[in-house]
């Protein structure tokens, strides 16, 4: 019955999935945070180790950033890895760092994307953080969707980092404590972002039916949408993403007023 099942989906989906792309309303988000979550739920599900669940999930980003690129989605951020992730025992944290390491690498392979690391770099093993960054110089050059790599990443680390670095750029200046005071204002911290100069993400996406942003973007999320799928990371299909954007779409963005 099972299989039965999962062959009517094979061939029914892809038209599906071809008559939403179709109707797709215009007005669907430029810049998409997606909470890659559920891989070890997954992985348990399926009764395989933690890093089958990851291998999976790292998977479905290629087709993901795909389905970006279909409906003309200009910037990505993918939550990988969290600060608090950090605190992981090692034999679960390194096999980790090292399918990131892979996936990275994979992307820049394609040379499609253009791959930008943000969260606290200095907080991972120096290997990894040097492939990060080797991944962002290697597509510089590349004109396509812009991919934000949140691996190391926690909000209340992020607006830290920022204020941390707007205090030393104007204490280079020579510019007192209390006259900073009197200028601050949130253009000032949003310039010293991870995501400085990019536009803050329309639509939120978490997978594995949690329902919470776990300190994801929490400066840059304060206007955005938010979309809860239940599919664990590695199930999330182009169905799913197709129905974030038409639930995207149907909404009506106040911004407060």
């Amino acid at each position: 019955m099972v299989d039965w099942k999962r062959g009517v989906r094979r061939v029914l989906y892809p038209a599906y999935e071809a008559r939403m792309l179709r109707r797709m309303p215009d007005n669907l988000p430029k810049h998409v945070g997606v909470m890659l979550d559920g891989n070890r739920r997954w992985a348990r599900a399926v009764g395989q180790d933690t890093a089958h669940g990851h291998r999976a999930g790292a998977a479905n980003i290629e087709p993901l950033l795909g389905w970006c690129d279909d409906v003309g989605i200009e910037v990505v951020t993918l939550w990988l890895l969290s600060t608090d992730n950090l605190n992981r025992p090692a034999d679960e944290l390194e096999p980790l760092l090292q399918i990131i390491e892979e996936a990275v690498a994979s992307l820049v392979e394609q040379r499609r994307w253009r791959l930008h690391p943000v969260g606290a770099l200095d907080l991972l093993p120096s290997a990894t953080a040097e492939r990060l960054k080797a991944a962002e110089e290697a597509t510089r050059d590349v004109d396509g969707l812009l991919v934000n790599i949140a691996v190391g990443y926690g909000g209340r680390r992020e607006i830290a980092d920022a204020v941390r670095s707007l205090l030393h750029e104007h204490a280079a200046k020579g510019t007192s404590l209390e006259e900073l005071a009197q200028i601050l204002d949130v253009e000032h911290i949003a310039d010293h972002l991870y995501t400085k100069g990019q536009p803050d993400p329309d639509l939120v996406i978490r997978t594995s039916g949690e329902q919470r942003l776990g300190g994801f973007l929490l400066w840059q999320s304060a206007k955005s949408e938010f979309y809860f799928c239940e599919a664990y990371w590695p199930d999330f299909r182009r169905v799913d993403f197709l129905r974030a954007m038409r639930a995207y779409a149907v909404r009506e963005r106040r911004f407060g007023s």
